[in-house]
């Protein structure tokens, strides 16, 4: 008897598994050897995807392998490896991006004299548009007076935690334009922080030195409407209370509001907060069909889904649309519940990614939880190979 479960075992865990050190990855790996080590690969012409040119050959000769290799395709499209035919639209978009960034940094830095004084040109027009459109800084001291009486509630400190993060983030954005117009002017000299700013300026992308508050891949212009609607989402919970539903990606450390939202729970039911965990309870798309925030936990809106669409009908994931890489995901109920044993029957842990470098950075990693959904028609592990996820951003 062959020890199936061994030897899948050594492949995804120990010997390759072993050096993949991401979870996801590696329960992508534990997937794939879950389908291709197994009795039924023992028999004739086993299927290794939905497309007929991929399966295991029968015993044959040397030149039988050779010719069943030769018929091969020399490009594999996504089907291959259990994706859907987007993946290859988003790789080829992916691969245009950075060609195209790439040509615009260097007729960036390419231009001579003339050039330069087009580029000051320029960047001081975006200077003075950044300018007038930044929002203002919230006004932290009116807040803290206004939430006074709930000061010892675990989402009011999050609350002024967020107004602090943006409000300096403000600070330095509005610093950098002025010292960057006061250097384009010739009163002091240009650093080497500010000639990146002008850099980017010019190229319509953010500045790197902004980026340290949240990330983002966003245009100059797309940011600073993301920034603008940011700092509403503040001003409407500090002066009007907290609202019914809340935008998760408006926070720049969304994972601490989701804390809070079970250190809450927790408080008010006087129990361990380590005993809790998230139920998903997904509603639907229309904010305004919702009367009252939950009395537990809170509604979440503007997910997206990432490799799947989710079917309203059925209540479940379901595969997206050609052509569309991504698909909004309804208001979810973000529910504190006490842990119990895990069943992932139909279900599929969907991860949350804050934007689509799902890698993140050392210092600021992209994953923040499982949201569990319900798989529909399908098992988890096809999800797991479509590589479905939830993004707060899609740049």
């Amino acid at each position: 008897e062959i020890p199936w479960e061994a030897i899948r075992y050594l492949i995804a865990d120990a010997n390759y598994g072993g050096r993949v050190t991401e979870h996801p990855d590696n329960r992508l790996l534990r997937s794939y050897c879950n389908d291709f080590f197994c009795p039924a690969a023992l028999q004739p012409k086993f299927m290794l995807s939905s497309l007929p040119t991929y399966y295991i050959p029968e015993e044959g000769t040397l030149q039988s392998y050779r010719s069943y290799v030769r018929d091969l395709p020399m490009t594999e499209p996504p089907e291959a490896f259990g994706q859907h035919v987007n993946a290859e639209i988003s790789s080829a978009l992916e691969e245009c991006q950075v060609l195209l960034s790439t040509l615009v940094g260097m007729s960036g830095a390419s231009g001579g004299g003339g050039a330069g004084g087009s580029i000051a040109d320029k960047v001081m027009q975006v200077c003075e548009s950044l300018t007038t459109s930044l929002p203002d800084e919230v006004d932290y001291d009116d807040i803290r007076e206004r939430t006074a009486d709930q000061g010892a509630s675990a989402t009011i400190v999050v609350l002024m935690q967020e107004i602090e993060r943006y409000n300096k983030l403000l600070r330095q954005v509005r610093d950098s334009i002025k010292q960057l117009q006061r250097g384009l002017q010739g009163f002091v000299v240009i650093s080497e922080e500010q000639e990146q700013v002008m850099h980017s300026l010019f190229g319509g992308t953010v500045p790197q030195s902004w980026l340290k508050c949240y990330p983002s891949m966003k245009p100059l212009s797309t940011w600073t409407t993301d920034l603008t609607e940011r700092i509403d989402q503040l001003n409407q919970w500090g002066l009007f209370g907290a609202p019914k539903v809340f935008w998760l990606g408006g926070f720049t450390f969304p994972t601490g509001f989701l804390t809070a939202l079970l250190q809450t729970s927790a408080r008010k039911n006087m129990i361990s907060v380590d005993t809790l965990s998230f139920e998903y309870l997904v509603q639907g798309h229309d904010e305004s069909a919702i009367a009252n925030a939950p009395k537990e936990g809170s509604y979440i809106r503007s997910m997206i889904l990432d490799g799947a669409k989710w079917d309203t009908n059925g209540g479940c994931l379901s595969e997206p649309e050609p052509m569309m890489l991504y698909a909004p995901m309804p208001i979810v109920h973000f529910k504190p519940v006490a842990k119990k044993k895990a069943t992932m029957e139909g279900l599929y842990q969907c991860p949350l990614y804050l934007y689509p470098v799902r890698t993140g950075t050392r210092e600021r990693p992209s994953f923040m939880i499982w949201v569990e959904l319900k798989s529909g028609a399908v098992d988890g592990s096809f999800w797991v190979k479509r590589g479905t996820a939830l993004l707060l951003a899609t740049a």
